[in-house]
């Protein structure tokens, strides 16, 4: 079934022909003397997690195999599937079983594996009852995987091909990181990420600290290390130069497809350097192998390319209809050409890279008839393996069975927490154009409810604003997906399109359980400009008629918690016995993810009206619950509260660098990303303002400021918005007073259309500075007057503050 094609082989000649013996042997290891030094170094004094990255082919596997067969001591082993099922933690489990012979004594959250792991039952403690939060449960998952990893220590622990890990794996790797097992070295192998794409694991790790992680960058071959493998494969004593140039162009110095080179040249013997001798790619090499192999043979290859690298003699007969007699001595044969290898659990390719050509050489049609007769087969097996299922049927061209399938998948993630598979899988589904509306709709749904904890916002938003473009949509979907992308946007950082998208979806939510919570997002001020807190206000009363009809605690809780933080806000003291309620309730308690975020909304409210050891208590708590719970999408947010108030606070030792820090990491959570720049201009400007500041230091300063003035305004942020125009304002005071009171004009107006007087506290006091330095005090009159009756009788000590040394410049 193999395409034969033609052997395209070209070569440089040579006026002395060189005749090497015959290959009796593997190839030798030969260069990666520097990477395997540094990797015997680190796993020598562990804890340590290494990752080591290259292009496929590269030889990662290679390298880790010479570094474990000289190192003493367990080994904990796992390589990931490239079309693994939705089961977290999977390839860590399997590297848990592998040495689970010589378990100590382990800690009681170990338990929580037992379901998972039914052949140790015998040692693992008892299960603990179920979490009713997701998050807190997938947490104290990563918790027991940890406590088991521990009691198996002193050990090296080896995952391999982490590209193709799940979003739970890459989640307890970037918890090692920084939560490091004493005693355990962890050695993960990943193929480097492109330019534009990224995976899991580089995302997650990404956002760990950069001294938390060594990463071990594999480059080809260069020409001293060809020239050795050349000699040793060939038995050589000076392989001509020519023979090691043709090499490097036509391998890239890639070890593994330089070694099927040599391979091949080896057994073919004759002149490397002949026309006809040295292959010119990979392709090339596999062509000559296939050559001797019978029809029969090309076509158990081809159904083997198809199912997977270390593919299942059993289902190969059934998908056959041969018998394994004759399954096996296709694959025998297979092996003797060279083309598989023994790998201890059975043969298979010897790298995706040559399983890729042997897949490639297969008519299309053919392979689209083998995947779909591998999925029947496949659909006999118990329990069905749904993510399998999907992939053979979307590569069979069958897309209604893919959608059934790849939503299947998507429902067993989300059923076992990991929302960000299930997002993958349901992002997958809407390529489909055939897609059904009623399905494309549902599947939405599904998607925008994955995608927001999977932090897959960026890939789901343009899915669901065209089906919101169709004016067919049916109102209660509109409503639903709408919502869902309103929060989206509102990750993203899009906090006007984000309210704007919200507001419209409002009219279409019928539950009120669903309106009520909606309603709470809108009744937020600190998020978007063009809208007054009378608006807001109206928002909450409505949102508290919603949960009221609802019935729902759910939605009165998150009423609740939004009526608290909009209050702060106002500073209206009624928002602190709100708060000290809501934190002393079982209600809260029992939702540890809403109770972490609210700790940190209130924490930012507190910042905003000037109440700084509440807002740290506010905070502790609200770290302490996101450490508890592992809520992803809540470390940055705790990152750049902590850094604000730091701020406030005048801690400003070594804070830019910190903010950023956080500014390099936020990518995956854009959200943060403008508080903080915000943050790090602020921290510049109050350097460069000092008697000490350098004029580049002002410059510096005043274009982060100007940069981040000019994404607020596009994105309709009104905190870093009025924050930057009052930074700017006090940074050109001094040198230009005019322009100084155009910015804190600026900020006054947003401040005034949102009606939160407080929050204009910096820019009178510039105005009031200007007038007085201009010895015009009267000029700042009206502005200082109206700061003082928008907070008379508020509780916003910074405020008043500010309002008492306005009064100093510009008495009533």
């Amino acid at each position: 079934m193999i395409d034969g094609g033609e052997d395209k082989t070209r070569g440089g000649g040579s006026p002395t022909p060189v005749r090497p013996e015959r290959l009796r042997g593997p190839v030798e290891f030969v260069g990666r003397a520097a990477e395997l030094a540094q990797l015997r170094r680190l796993v020598a004094t562990p804890p340590c997690l290494i990752l080591l990255e290259g292009e496929p082919g590269i030889g990662k596997s290679r390298l880790v195999a010479e570094l474990l067969a000289e190192l003493p001591g367990r080994h904990l082993i796992g390589e990931c599937d490239d079309v693994p099922e939705p089961f977290p933690l999977g390839v860590l489990l399997d590297a848990i079983r592998g040495g689970a012979d010589r378990l100590g004594p382990l800690n009681p959250v170990a338990g929580t594996l037992a379901p998972l792991l039914p052949e140790l039952a015998d040692v693992l403690p008892d299960a603990p009852p179920p979490l009713t939060d997701p998050a807190a449960e997938r947490h104290r998952l990563l918790r027991a995987v940890a406590a088991v990893l521990a009691a198996l220590s002193p050990a090296t622990l080896l995952l391999e091909d982490l590209h193709w890990a799940d979003p739970a794996t890459c989640e307890l790797l970037a918890y090692l990181s920084t939560h490091p097992v004493e005693g355990l070295a962890v050695v993960l192998t990943a193929r480097t990420a492109t330019p534009g794409s990224s995976t899991p694991i580089h995302d997650a790790l990404a956002r760990t600290p950069p001294w938390s992680v060594t990463r071990v960058a594999l480059s080809p071959l260069d020409a001293d290390d060809v020239r050795r493998l050349a000699a040793r494969t060939l038995r050589l004593d000076d392989p001509p130069q020519q023979l090691t140039a043709t090499l490097l162009d036509r391998t890239a110095g890639i070890p593994f497809v330089v070694e099927e080179v040599l391979r091949t040249l080896a057994e073919r013997g004759g002149d490397p350097l002949a026309d006809d001798s040295v292959p010119f790619v990979l392709r090339d090499v596999l062509l000559w192998r296939l050559r001797p192999l019978d029809e029969a043979t090309r076509e158990v290859l081809s159904a083997a390319a198809v199912l997977g690298m270390t593919p299942d003699q059993r289902i190969l007969a059934s998908v056959l209809s041969l018998d394994r007699v004759a399954i096996g001595a296709a694959m025998t044969a297979a092996h003797r050409a060279g083309l598989l290898h023994d790998a201890g659990d059975g043969l298979r390719f010897r790298h995706d890279l040559a399983r890729q050509v042997v897949y490639d050489l297969v008519p299309r049609e053919s392979r689209e008839w083998l995947h779909l007769r591998v999925a029947r087969v496949l659909e006999q097996e118990l329990p069905r393996p749904v993510a399998q299922l999907a992939h053979h049927y979307r590569r069979a061209g069958s897309g209604a069975d893919f959608v059934r399938n790849a939503e299947a998948a998507a429902d067993l993630a989300t059923e076992r927490g990991d929302d960000a598979t299930a997002a993958s899988f349901l992002l997958q589904t809407m390529d489909i154009a055939e897609l059904p509306r009623p399905v494309r709709v549902r599947l939405a749904a599904k998607l925008g409810r994955s995608a927001i904890d999977g932090l897959s916002q960026a890939e789901a938003i343009p899915v669901l604003e065209r089906l919101l473009a169709d004016r067919r949509l049916p109102p209660g979907a509109r409503g639903e997906l709408g919502l869902v992308l309103g929060r989206m946007l509102r990750q993203q950082g899009e906090a006007l399109r984000g309210y704007a998208e919200i507001e419209r979806a409002v009219p279409y939510l019928r539950a009120p359980r669903r309106k009520a919570p909606a309603l709470a997002v809108l009744a937020a001020p600190d998020t978007v400009v063009g809208r007054h807190v009378d608006d807001h206000l109206a928002r909450c009363a409505e949102a508290e008629t919603a949960a009221a009809a609802s019935g729902d605690p759910a939605a009165h809780l998150a009423v609740r918690i939004a009526r608290a933080s909009l209050l702060l806000e106002l500073g209206d003291p009624a928002a602190w016995a709100i708060i000290s309620e809501l934190r002393a309730s079982a209600e809260l308690a029992d939702r540890p993810r809403e109770h972490a975020r609210a700790c940190l909304n209130w924490a930012q409210g507190a910042l905003h009206a000037g109440h700084p050891e509440q807002a740290e208590a506010l905070l502790a708590a609200g770290r302490a619950l996101v450490d508890e719970t592992g809520y992803e999408r809540l470390t940055s947010l705790v990152d750049a509260t902590e850094l604000s108030l730091d701020r406030a606070a005048g801690r400003l030792d070594g804070l830019a660098e910190r903010l950023s820090r956080l500014i390099a990491s936020s990518e995956r959570m854009p959200v943060t990303l403008l508080d903080a720049r915000v943050e790090l201009a602020t921290v510049l400007a109050r350097t460069a303002g000092t008697a000490s500041g350098r004029h580049d230091e002002v410059e510096v300063a005043e274009r982060a400021l100007r940069e981040v003035v000019a994404d607020a305004r596009r994105v309709g942020a009104i905190w870093p918005l009025v924050q930057a125009l009052s930074a700017l304002a006090r940074l050109t005071v001094t040198g230009h007073p005019d322009e100084a009171v155009r910015h804190a004009a600026e900020a006054l107006a947003l401040v005034r259309g949102k009606g939160i007087l407080a929050w204009a506290a910096e820019a009178v006091s510039v105005l009031a500075e200007a007038a007085a330095a201009a010895g015009d005090p009267g000029r700042a009159a009206g502005a200082v007057a109206e700061l003082e009756a928008g907070i008379a009788g508020r509780d916003a000590p910074l405020a008043q503050a500010a309002l008492r040394r306005c009064r100093e410049l510009v008495p009533a």
